[in-house]
């Protein structure tokens, strides 16, 4: 079987992480798997790039400009809305011609148009498309933030100026989504249970085949190690309780740097010793934006990348702080709980799946700081905590590990290639 997994990137951001370890993941089980993407920034052979920087710009530009004139010259939500208007045709490209199954990932930003899609599905090859977030479900958001129009149609979106109105953008960009999708099917699969749910109730998706598997995560490489020689690459103390937060963009309001600092804040409070005893250590670009915001000493580790920094930078912290307000499956939480890592993170969308509450980590109360203040603290003082990390690990390698992955999306793969034959 070849698969040709299709992401905007093979490294930059979760989504495109999650892709490219699938690919790895489905390779090491059986199957030939390979990326085509907008945007490389690996070494592997087994990726293959576009080619056409400046038409990339072009199709990214577009799509911005047409946001940007709907949102009436106003930057807020820019980059929360993508409609999908302009992209690259694939289905000329060899990589497109050989491949058994095209398997869409986060395509956004230029990387695909609807229409674009539209010719993969005439195409006549089955097509497999993981939700990294709501984007395939709604018209124009990739997290709904409370917004629920997408049950019935997205229209008067409030990412929109004045809440847009009856025939609004999201309003056109959910019509061209149906016309999209008409007489046509696809395996979606979401990387959490909670926003598989939230897809089957999407009108858009009404009669499409919705199912549930997590991302990956290669065991062989994010897997505990000694904290004092991962403190010293970091030049972290040894003597220190470290709490880790990481986030693409540490100011990032939908990460909840917010709510970890009024977090801290209260255990300064209840525990003033604590300011003695421990550090946060921030993972992220713009960490330095957020110190002043914090009652413990703050330690950048700025943006790494490197899988090898990153398995150190888990393995230097006591405990994992990912307080978002909404998210999938974060990778960071999986990254995290593989290094034998507690985690603690609030009660919404597939983090609940991930951490069980106090038995690897702790799930704190949504939208509470208090709540959250207390799971650090359970995490920080429990009298077991070797048995919290070994915990965290065992829930990964059953859950999240390469083979468990892949061996669902082969039977997805399977399943998609049986019903496109029965179908002709």
């Amino acid at each position: 079987m070849r698969v040709l997994i299709v992401s905007k990137s093979d490294k930059t951001g979760g989504a495109a992480v999650a892709a490219y370890r699938l690919m790895e993941a489905l390779n090491n089980n059986g199957v030939k798997a390979r990326m085509l993407v907008r945007r490389k920034d690996t070494e592997n052979i087994s990726v293959e790039e576009l080619g056409n920087g400046i038409m990339g710009q072009r199709h990214f530009l577009w799509e911005r400009l047409i946001i940007y004139f709907n949102r009436k010259f106003n930057r807020d939500h820019l980059f929360e809305i993508d409609i999908a208007n302009s992209g690259t045709d694939i289905t000329k490209s060899k990589a497109f011609q050989d491949a058994d199954v095209i398997h869409l990932h986060w395509i956004n930003q230029g990387m695909l148009s609807l229409h674009n899609i539209r010719k993969i599905l005439d195409s006549g090859k089955p097509v497999v498309w993981t939700m990294h977030d709501i984007w395939p479900a709604t018209a124009i958001c990739h997290y709904s933030n409370g917004c629920y129009r997408y049950k019935g149609q997205c229209k008067e979106c409030k990412l929109l100026p004045g809440g847009g109105g009856e025939n609004d953008l999201a309003a056109k960009v959910w019509r061209r989504k149906q016309a999209m999708l008409s007489g046509h099917s696809i395996s979606y699969v979401a990387c959490s249970k909670w926003l598989a749910a939230e897809a089957k109730q999407s009108a858009l998706l009404a009669g499409q085949h919705i199912s549930a598997i997590p991302n990956a995560i290669d065991t062989h490489v994010f897997k505990p190690s000694e904290k004092a020689a991962a403190r010293k690459t970091f030049n972290l103390p040894e003597d220190k309780k470290v709490i880790l937060f990481c986030a693409q963009k540490a100011t990032d309001k939908r990460k909840g740097m917010d709510y970890l600092a009024e977090a801290l804040n209260i255990m300064v409070q209840q525990q003033p010793l604590i300011k003695e005893q421990a550090v946060v250590a921030v993972m992220g670009a713009h960490a330095e934006d957020i110190a002043s915001l914090l009652p413990l000493p703050m330690m950048p580790l700025g943006y790494v990348a490197d899988d090898k920094q990153i398995v150190e930078a888990y393995n230097a912290a006591n405990v994992f702080v990912l307080p978002s307000v909404e998210d999938n499956l974060p990778n960071t939480i999986m990254e995290a709980m593989a290094c034998g890592v507690p985690c603690v993170g609030f009660k919404t969308g597939g983090i609940p799946e991930m951490i069980d509450h106090q038995k690897n980590g702790y799930v704190a109360t949504y939208r509470d700081a208090e709540s959250l203040a207390q799971g650090m603290a359970w995490v920080l003082q429990h009298p077991s905590y070797p048995d919290l990390a070994a915990q965290a690990v065992r829930k990964v390698v059953t859950t999240y590990s390469q083979t468990a992955v892949a061996l669902r999306y082969i039977e997805v793969y399977n399943q998609a290639l049986a019903f496109k034959h029965y179908s002709i």
